[in-house]
């Protein structure tokens, strides 16, 4: 029976100001390294996605706005062995890749089911730990992407090397 599994999802690169980045094993495929994923719920947006995905796979409670969209959708063909979880004819996924720049000291608690093991790498080593292409790729982009934004003059200043302060724990000031 065909899943029900929304084909749009999204890349989160978690990082330092340093540009260590956090890489998360798959819990059922040990050895595959990736940045945080997941698919979109019900009407959620991709910005929303990003805040729930990251806090249920490595317990870091960001706000949507410490949250950096890089405005850029990567298409690719879904893993035959997962298509199941998507509607019958469904073979491709839209993944929207966003940011969160975090304190090299930040606390990382796994989902066990999820993921198996994380560590931090420079970003140079990331990139080739990473099983999908899309991942290597923002990645490799990170460093040019802080670097732009960091030397832009006009507007607003978005700066992908400062660490997004913790977001209030529901209940408490």
């Amino acid at each position: 029976m065909p899943g029900q599994k929304k084909p749009v999802s999204v890349l989160v690169l978690i990082h330092t100001p340093a540009l260590d980045i956090l890489l998360l094993e798959r819990a059922s495929h040990p050895g595959y390294w990736q940045s945080v994923t997941g698919s979109l719920e019900g009407e959620e947006t991709p910005r929303a996605t990003a805040c729930r995905e990251v806090c249920e796979e490595t317990g870091i409670r960001a706000r949507p706005e410490d949250f950096h969209d890089w405005h850029l959708t990567n298409c690719f063909e879904i893993f035959a062995e997962w298509r199941h979880r998507y509607p019958e004819g469904v073979t491709h996924n839209l993944e929207h890749v966003y940011s969160l720049c975090v304190a090299a000291d930040t606390a990382i608690r796994i989902a066990p089911r999820e993921h198996r093991a994380h560590c931090w790498l420079p970003w140079s080593q990331a990139a080739s730990r990473v099983f999908s292409w899309s991942n290597r790729d923002a990645i490799l982009m990170l460093p040019q992407l802080a670097e732009a934004l960091e030397n832009r003059v006009t507007g607003e200043v978005v700066s992908l090397t400062e660490p997004a302060k913790p977001a209030a724990s529901p209940g408490r000031n």
